[in-house]
């Protein structure tokens, strides 16, 4: 294989959902057609890195010139009620349910040991200090139903002792060992509207 053809490929491979092969075939299409398709990657690439960030607030994917995010500024959501989720890519899954009108809080992952992630490398001191500035209510934690996802809303529970905020968690729907990502937005939703208390 030619080596620029050959890096494309590893790059490719590293996407979620892109596997050795779907990585190959994408990566021939880019430069068969470079005019048609690489050149527009390149081009989406290149304005994503330039102005896609996280909102200093939720940590939601916000651009530049917008943070606090559009979330976190509208005034129709309900800001008495904060969604913790794992990755701000919950987000958007959680957002095409059309069931959850409050606001976000991201926390870049979740409590994994092994992997040398602890409570001092996600958001969990923002999020404390937030549900005491801003007055919220109830805490939804919607977080994967993994043996770290719990791990991570049993912390999070304990740390918003003493706040007097309710806390809940998504109720059934969730299937065990999944994630916020692989949910359809009807699952989401009835997860959502049938929330149970941590």
């Amino acid at each position: 294989m030619i080596e620029p053809i050959d890096t494309l490929e590893k790059c490719l491979a590293r996407l979620p959902g892109l596997g050795r092969r779907s990585a190959a075939r994408a990566a021939l299409a880019l430069v068969r057609e470079p005019a048609r398709l690489m050149e527009p990657l390149i081009e989406a690439l290149e304005a994503a890195r330039g102005s896609v960030r996280c909102c200093s607030r939720c940590g939601s994917f916000t651009t530049s010139d917008r943070d606090p995010c559009d979330m976190c500024t509208d005034a129709t959501r309900d800001g008495r009620v904060i969604c913790v989720v794992e990755e701000p890519a919950d987000v958007v899954q959680i957002e095409s349910s059309g069931a959850f009108r409050g606001r976000y809080h991201a926390l870049g992952g979740k409590l994994a040991p092994s992997r040398r992630m602890g409570p001092e490398k996600l958001r969990f001191a923002e999020l404390a200090d937030r549900v005491v500035r801003e007055g919220v209510e109830e805490v939804l934690l919607a977080l994967s139903t993994d043996m770290e996802g719990d791990a991570t809303a049993g912390y999070a529970a304990e740390i918003l002792k003493g706040t007097g905020v309710r806390v809940t968690r998504l109720a059934f729907g969730l299937p065990a060992d999944s994630g916020i990502a692989y949910s359809d937005p009807l699952t989401l939703r009835r997860a959502i509207n049938n929330r149970i208390l941590q």
